[in-house]
């Protein structure tokens, strides 16, 4: 009797190489090969040392050829995690038109563009999409106008995805504030004082992309809203 093994399902985790990505990646690493992607190889030595099973995928994501390049390498997608992105603060009348053509860049249109070059990866695997937003993306509130716009934005694209791709499974995860290194940027640019326990840990949002994917295909997860206590 030959007996065959199934292959582990494969996940792709942009912004994988700290913080949220990287808790992520920690949580699934056990039953899926893993694609972990960065802006730079380098960044991604540390959780690579640390899952030495997964690849690294180092691709800035707004560079649309080189994208295209490393997508087309990738021929069936289980789960794609969409999770980099940037938070740069500021009222609308301090802002500046870059700040809203970069973070409208990174949090949404390199988020759309690597969902569509990956949809033949995805359909081929009836996979399922799971997009990082934020309590940003439920309510703006002031000097978040940017960020905010590109994750209601994200919020938009991701209910459209949903409804034309009926075979795919698309999540939007809401949490709160979490205890990462752009957290810490984010509130000394606050001026406060920065305080761990006010904040969701990542390893808690990441629990919840888990039980996501991990959920029956009977149902179909669309939306996941996480606030601290």
């Amino acid at each position: 009797m030959t007996v065959t093994s199934t292959p582990a399902p494969i996940a792709l985790i942009t912004g994988a190489s700290r913080g949220l990505g990287a808790a992520i990646a920690r949580d699934l690493a056990p039953t899926y090969d893993l694609l972990l992607g960065a802006r730079s190889a380098d960044s991604l030595t540390p959780i690579l040392d640390e899952l030495p099973g997964a690849t690294g995928w180092p691709v800035p994501l707004t560079d649309y050829p080189a994208v295209a390049e490393a997508a087309a390498r990738i021929e069936r997608l289980d789960v794609l995690v969409h999770n980099a992105g940037i938070a740069d603060l500021g009222t609308v009348a301090e802002s500046s038109l870059d700040q809203w053509r970069n973070t409208l860049e990174v949090n949404l249109i390199a988020v759309a563009e690597l969902t569509r070059l990956l949809l033949p990866a995805l359909r081929a695997a009836n996979g399922h999409v799971v997009l990082i937003n934020s309590g940003a993306g439920l309510r703006a509130n002031a000097g978040w106008g940017s960020y905010a716009a590109s994750k209601f934005g994200l919020r938009a694209f991701a209910d459209a995805l949903r409804l034309e791709e009926p075979q795919l499974r698309v999540t939007s995860v809401f949490p709160g504030r979490i205890d990462t290194d752009m957290q810490q940027a984010i509130v000394a640019e606050e001026g406060r004082e920065y305080r761990p326990e006010e904040f969701l840990t990542a390893e808690t949002v990441a629990r919840a992309v888990r039980n996501a994917v991990d959920t029956p295909r009977d149902a179909h997860p669309t939306e996941i809203v996480l606030r601290p206590r």
